[in-house]
């Protein structure tokens, strides 16, 4: 089977012909539909392939006109639904260029070598993109940002990152964390524990 790329995602219905608010991944957003027919993973899991057609912008989105979907109601039923392209229908990224897709499976380390993970996926909820690394200590969400990953090695098939937490001094961040939590036991149980802490 040929790799896919994703290429964008649908957020919602746009009026009532049908047309899709589509969240695009591609560095020019108009160009979703410039690499001919995609494949639109519902999300049940079914394939269709599909024509697309970019009719205008709005704040974050595209507005898309899929083949075969004439009404609001099919297009509210597609909300997050996918597309995806044959990777070999893209161009060649440049020397110095590549896809997000190239960083799934690239070693993360920190800044000293020490190994930190390994990215599993690639994300982008519409505030940027996120980097899903397994650690030893479980999932990571780390904002792909020059700040958290200063360097992109493809060739040594690694990255660079400087998780949030790693930052600063750790016996005095668990002194802290300490301190504050003897402050706030009264509040704990309103509190509720995020996973991870991501920075854009």
């Amino acid at each position: 089977m040929a790799e896919r790329l994703l290429v964008g995602a649908v957020v919602g219905a746009q009026g009532l012909g049908g047309l899709l608010r589509v969240k695009s991944f591609t560095d020019n957003p108009a160009d979703l539909a410039a690499y001919g027919p995609v494949d639109m993973e519902a999300a049940n899991g079914t394939v269709t392939k599909v024509t697309l057609q970019v009719t205008g912008t709005a704040k974050g989105v595209v507005i898309v006109k899929a083949s075969g979907v004439a009404d609001r109601t099919q297009a509210e039923a597609l909300k997050g639904a996918r597309f995806f392209v044959d990777r070999e229908a893209l161009p060649e990224a440049d020397d110095d260029e590549y896809y997000l897709e190239d960083l799934i499976g690239l070693t993360a380390e920190l800044e000293d070598g020490t190994r930190y993970g390994r990215i599993k996926a690639v994300y982008d909820f519409g505030a940027g993109t996120i980097l899903e690394i397994d650690t030893p200590d479980g999932s990571v969400m780390l904002s792909f940002s020059e700040e958290a990953v200063p360097e992109v090695d493809l060739e040594g098939k690694r990255v660079i990152v400087a998780p949030p937490a790693m930052s600063g001094d750790h016996d005095d961040m668990e002194t802290e964390s300490a301190e504050e939590d003897d402050e706030d036991e009264d509040d704990e149980d309103d509190d509720q524990e995020g996973d991870h802490v991501t920075r854009h």
